[in-house]
């Protein structure tokens, strides 16, 4: 039975985002899952062996580079990520969820792959080491739009929180993949092998993850919002086809009153997006660059100098670190497999606004006790990977409120934007504590960084206590009604003072 009904006027009545949203959980959701939820995974694993393998680039037994070609290397492929984002995230919005998450895949296993091939010092590898490691982080930069677009339509409303947190989360478990790989490969292999194969490790990972996506149907949420609606039905129908393969009993009736009425428009671009932001959702828009600011200044300050504190404060070797990591990553991958059930339960506001403010709390706390002198390295470690149990929840959860918040046909451009700002103030986190750590001789300057940490977490906490959005176990239109939306559903949050716009003066956007 077909639930999308088109008028004359062009109009389509569509329970599409109700047939969705009724379904129990099957093998199918556990697949998609899997197969989407992998980008994160890499990214972890891109970062941690690229902070490890591209110190050992400056020896003579891998390919002798100077310490300058050397530290660019992770701003490439930092940049890359922002470009890639920023580029696929509109592609998403026009082309599909499902053509772009093959696509940057693809293109993440292009560009780290080659990346093993490069093969000496001079101007023109150099110059090849670079664009491999851009073209790597563009392709995980575009991931982020379309896999967290594809998941948040596709999966019933009473998990998304949870699963999308997880999913976020499992960047830590890339990142303990990667220390534990490196562990083995270092330590058995020539080090001029074993950094061709650590960069080696996502691609044979991506490449089996890559056949799995090619079963995976197209949003059809994305569909019917494009006017596209045999293709919509045709999805909808798989989907729920394999959901009942496991579920004998049959699939639960459908809610008529979650109907939702629509009028296919044209694509909608950056343009429509910053209308969006700045003139209908404004406060949502403050919501999300708080939190996506707040977490990826603590996270970025804090990963990428954690071994320089170890090493100047508590005198651990550099063959000692990684052990230290472990107990780190595991702290940040537990935080949102705990807890990821909670934002469903408790609700996204209640958990997000206190994974915030106990992590800044438990700073403020281990800065204290950092001071006095009081901590080792053990327990030091200890000390963050408990703040950062409750901060990689609440980090996890700002991902999902970006891109639950803002309506369908902006939604991967919108969470484009918002990682490009985390990347950009995240950038700052290393410089200002690097330079605050200094020779380990002024505890003082680091104890007044932890504090600054903890203070932007906060922040963080209390916007997302006042601005926060109940989302929890409700459809994404009735989170955010679609832009094309003819029938409006009751929004479970006020979008600021434009959101009872005529129809007309919020489809001519583009």
């Amino acid at each position: 039975m077909s639930t999308l009904t088109p008028a004359a006027d062009g109009t389509l009545r569509s329970l599409i985002p109700a047939r969705i949203d009724r379904l129990p959980w099957s093998p199918f959701f556990t697949r998609m899952v899997m197969a989407l939820g992998v980008a994160w995974l890499l990214d972890g694993l891109e970062i941690t062996i690229a902070a490890t393998v591209i110190p050992t680039l400056t020896d003579q037994a891998t390919l002798g580079l100077s310490s300058g070609s050397v530290g660019a290397v992770a701003s490439v492929y930092l940049l890359g990520e922002v470009v890639g984002a920023l580029v696929f995230g509109k592609l998403s919005d026009r082309l599909g969820r499902r053509n772009l998450f093959m696509v940057t895949l693809g293109i993440y296993l292009f560009g780290s792959g080659l990346t093993a091939l490069t093969m000496g010092s001079s101007t023109g590898w150099v110059v090849f080491l670079y664009a491999t490691r851009f073209l790597a982080g563009v392709g995980i930069g575009g991931e982020y739009a379309a896999i967290n677009s594809a998941i948040d339509e596709m999966m019933p409303a009473r998990y998304r929180g949870r699963v999308d947190i997880a999913v976020n989360g499992t960047y830590w478990a890339g990142a303990l993949l990667a220390t534990v790989g490196q562990l083995i490969i270092f330590d058995n292999i020539s080090e001029g092998t074993a950094w061709r194969l650590g960069f080696l490790l996502g691609p044979i990972l991506g490449i089996v993850i890559l056949f799995v996506r090619k079963s995976l149907p197209e949003s059809p949420r994305w569909l019917i919002m494009k006017g596209r609606e045999d293709e919509a039905e045709a999805q909808i129908r798989r989907m729920e086809q394999w959901v009942r393969e496991s579920h004998e009993e049959g699939l639960p009736p459908v809610d008529e009153s979650k109907a939702i009425e629509i009028k296919p428009a044209t694509d909608l671009g950056y343009r429509a997006l910053v209308k969006v932001l700045f003139q209908q959702m404004p406060r949502r828009s403050v919501l999300g660059s708080t939190l996506m600011i707040s977490q990826s200044f603590l996270y970025n300050a804090i990963f990428f100098t954690y071994g320089l504190v170890l090493k100047q404060f508590y005198g651990i070797s550099n063959t000692q670190l990684p052990y230290y990591f472990i107990a780190f990553a595991i702290g940040n991958l537990a935080g949102p497999l705990l807890l990821g059930p909670l934002f469903d339960t408790l609700g996204r506001r209640k958990m997000i606004a206190s994974t915030y403010l106990l992590s800044g709390a438990l700073l403020a706390v281990t800065a204290v006790l950092f001071q006095a002198g009081a901590l080792t390295a053990l327990t030091q470690t200890l000390a963050w990977s408990a703040v950062f149990f409750f901060a990689s929840a609440g980090a996890s959860a700002a991902y999902l409120t970006v891109s639950e918040i803002f309506p369908i046909e902006v939604r991967a451009k919108a969470i484009a934007v918002f990682f490009a700002i985390a990347q950009g103030f995240g950038s700052l986190g290393p410089f200002v504590y690097g330079n605050l750590i200094g020779d380990g001789k002024d505890s003082a300057r680091l104890f007044v960084g932890y504090l600054l940490g903890a203070a932007v977490m906060a922040i963080g906490g209390i916007v997302a206590w006042v601005l926060g959005v109940n989302a929890e176990g409700k459809s994404l239109e009735e989170v955010a009604t679609p832009l094309t939306a003819v029938k409006r559903l009751v929004p479970s949050y006020p979008a600021g003072p434009s959101t009872k716009a005529p129809l007309d003066e919020r489809i001519h956007l583009a």
